[in-house]
């Protein structure tokens, strides 16, 4: 996803193929907010991101990972 970094699946993904269906939907973004808030939301699933992927991330460094990954997504880019 172009806003939250999740990988899109034919479950998840919107009626836009850049983004999740949490992300965007009805042609719009379903959360009104910036890339740290984006950030903040996205930590609490650092668990699920250490059983993906099998790193053992702590929250702040999975923190500091996607505040260098979501300057590069779509949304977070004219920020």
């Amino acid at each position: 996803c172009q806003s939250c970094g999740m990988p899109l699946t034919d479950e998840v993904v919107s009626d836009n193929p850049d983004y999740c269906k949490y992300c965007f939907a009805d042609g719009h973004f379903t959360q009104d907010c910036t890339m740290e808030q984006m950030i903040d939301f996205c930590v609490q699933f650092v668990d699920q991101f250490n059983q993906n992927t099998g790193q053992h991330l702590t929250a702040d460094e999975y923190r500091e990972q996607l505040r260098q990954y979501f300057p590069q997504l779509k949304r977070w880019q004219k920020e």
